[in-house]
């Protein structure tokens, strides 16, 4: 790897995992904004950041990153995490228009060219526009829980001061059809962004009853942010072990 200084536009924050090789990492994902290129962080232990470094969706970075050399998607890079730095944050006060100015030429055509794009060591990382949206959920695999509680059991001989991030018993998930594509099958995908988890997380203690609390996660996630007085658009990015597997990352949903 060789580091190379980049300044990114954060876009994207996965929900936290354990892992055995880098510990608790999220992985984030941006806009790098001299190539107007998508660019994926990995690992990026964020609880262990210092305060002043621990940046939020929309945050502009200063970082020094390489080309990860154990993963061969074009848009994997691995970051120097004392390096981060945050230059500023970008509001809503102007409507998106910063954000928009930068998301929105990274549009692809469609999910369906996204997935042939895809193919090889192709496309991983994408925004996509959605048609006829729906939201769902599952109860997660227990096999899930499991792993990630012996992954944590693990870490915690190293570092005893840190909690685990429970997992999320549900599988949230998005449907949907490209727009404008004839004989598009839909694409259903899982949600792994931090913020529907989080949500999860602190409104449970609100609503008690747990198909309450579903609900109000559909309401905000399928009635709030995929309104129709919104241009929605998904951040998408695919599995390094199964490329034409593609999870949503974040809902870009800038008002019309």
């Amino acid at each position: 790897m060789i580091p190379e200084q980049k300044r990114i536009l954060i876009t994207v924050k996965a929900y936290p995992n354990p892992s055995r090789t880098y510990g608790e990492t999220v992985c984030c994902a941006g806009v790098e904004l001299s190539s107007g290129k998508w660019i994926r962080l990995y690992p990026i232990p964020y609880r262990d950041l210092d305060d002043e470094q621990k940046f939020k969706k929309y945050s502009v970075v200063d970082l020094r990153c390489g080309k990860a050399p154990d993963d061969n998607r074009p848009e994997s890079h691995k970051v120097d995490a004392g390096s981060i730095r945050i230059v500023e944050s970008w509001d809503t006060k102007d409507r998106w228009g910063r954000r928009k100015e930068v998301v929105l030429p990274t549009l692809s055509a469609s999910m369906c060219q996204v997935y042939r794009d895809s193919e090889g060591e192709g496309k991983s990382l994408a925004l996509v526009k959605p048609d006829s949206i729906s939201f769902s959920w599952e109860k997660a695999p227990a096999k899930d829980h499991a792993a990630r509680e012996a992954c944590y059991a693990q870490l915690s001989f190293f570092d005893k001061r840190k909690r685990a991030i429970e997992a999320i018993p549900y599988t949230f998930h998005y449907s949907f059809k490209c727009p404008r594509v004839e004989g598009c099958p839909g694409h259903t995908m899982p949600i792994i962004d931090w913020e529907l988890g989080q949500s999860y997380r602190n409104w449970r203690w609100r609503y008690r009853n747990t198909k309450v609390l579903l609900e109000k996660i559909r309401e905000c996630w399928l009635d709030k942010l995929c309104s129709a007085k919104n241009d929605v658009y998904f951040y998408v990015g695919n599995m390094k072990r199964f490329r034409q597997t593609f999870m949503i990352l974040g809902v870009f949903y800038p008002p019309k």
